[in-house]
């Protein structure tokens, strides 16, 4: 390598590493500021416990959401800094071309990536589940019982549904349980019991004082009864499944999540899978938003480094908007969850492409 790469590669991951150790101290800061009295309210909470759950996790979360971004507005400031004292000019009147001057950009690039995708698969989903059972036991009004959940709903296959008010996971029992039937958007059959109760021994499930409607075309049969053995296409595991967040599911949990729910027959998956794919979208966007910063910043201006700093924090929101755009809109049933969480990536891609051809030229 190089002494202008090595030069160059310093300089990238030393901005990057400053402007990320700048924006988490402030995260943190506003974020004691609006909970401190929460902290204040648990006598049985101490500091060392605030600190090893809370705030160790708070940091690999925000800091790895926070790394793209922190690398662009780095590498702008780096690169506008060394066009401002007329360094780029210098390396391009040593007939080294754009394209090779990006090559350690490109390196920096990779190491970041890696590390977060590394991050992202395999260590942010667990500080996301010590995160968050922290912060639904001491900074939430409502806490939550794993042991018991209400308000499951689960689809079976195309047509089949079904919905649980209450379920108690330790006992295997269901309350308030329906099961509907469609064809098309017209509900053919339903299913009611006051409770249902898991049978491990032959897999099935007994009902107790069900009510059992078909629906004709001309009439609707009802039955009524005390205790019905039937079996369905799910098992307690499922309904336990349906309650744990995709953010606090390692990689290989998830995978394997989403198949067991495909060969059931569960439709929309598109919550699971927009998070899956952005765990990998993420990361690789560190190679576009450092080509389209260097392409920015790589060009002295009239207005210096400022104008440079206006427009990279311009384009930093408007990743980050259609960012959640394409995350909200990828959860939905009728998407296609891939092309919607990357489309961001190839936006901004192509915004890269046209402005690296455009300096390459020059």
């Amino acid at each position: 390598m190089k002494i202008l790469d090595k030069y160059l590669l310093k300089k990238y991951l030393s901005s990057f590493a400053l402007v990320l150790t700048l924006l988490l101290p402030i995260a943190i800061a506003i974020d004691v500021s609006e909970k401190v009295d929460r902290f204040l309210r648990h006598t049985d909470l101490t500091l060392g416990d605030i600190i090893k759950d809370y705030y160790v996790n708070f940091v690999i979360i925000f800091g790895n959401t926070f790394m793209p971004l922190a690398l662009f507005l780095a590498v702008i400031f780096f690169t506008s800094k060394i066009a401002s004292n007329t360094e780029v000019i210098a390396i391009h009147s040593a007939k080294i071309s754009f394209t090779r001057f990006l090559k350690p950009y490109f390196i920096g690039a990779t190491i970041v990536t890696v590390f977060g995708l590394l991050m992202n698969h395999f260590f942010v989903p667990r500080s996301n589940k010590i995160y968050e059972e922290f912060r639904r036991t001491y900074l939430t009004k409502k806490k939550l019982d794993d042991t018991y959940l209400t308000n499951i709903n689960l689809q079976l296959g195309p047509n089949d549904y079904i919905f649980f008010k209450n379920y108690r996971v330790t006992t295997k029992i269901g309350y308030n349980f329906s099961y509907e039937k469609f064809e098309g958007n017209k509900l053919t059959y339903k299913l009611f019991a006051d409770n249902i109760r898991w049978k491990p021994k032959d897999s099935t499930y007994t009902l107790i004082n069900y009510r059992k409607r078909i629906i004709l075309s001309d009439r609707d049969s009802i039955e009524y009864g005390t205790k019905l053995d039937t079996t369905f296409n799910f098992t307690p595991k499922d309904l336990i499944n349906v309650a744990y967040l995709a953010k606090e599911m390692t990689s290989g949990k998830l995978i394997e999540f989403i198949e067991q729910s495909r060969a059931r027959g569960v439709s929309n998956l598109n919550t699971y899978i927009v998070e899956f794919h952005k765990r990998t979208s993420l990361p690789i966007s560190s190679y576009i938003l450092t080509f389209l910063a260097v392409s920015l910043a790589s060009k002295k201006r009239r207005g210096g480094m400022g104008v440079n700093l206006a427009i990279g924090i311009s384009l930093m929101f408007l990743y980050v908007f259609f960012l959640k755009i394409a995350e909200v809109l990828g959860a939905g049933a009728d998407t296609n969850s891939f092309l919607m969480v990357w489309s961001p990536n190839i936006i901004f891609g192509a915004l890269a492409t046209y402005l690296y051809f455009k300096n390459a030229k020059n």
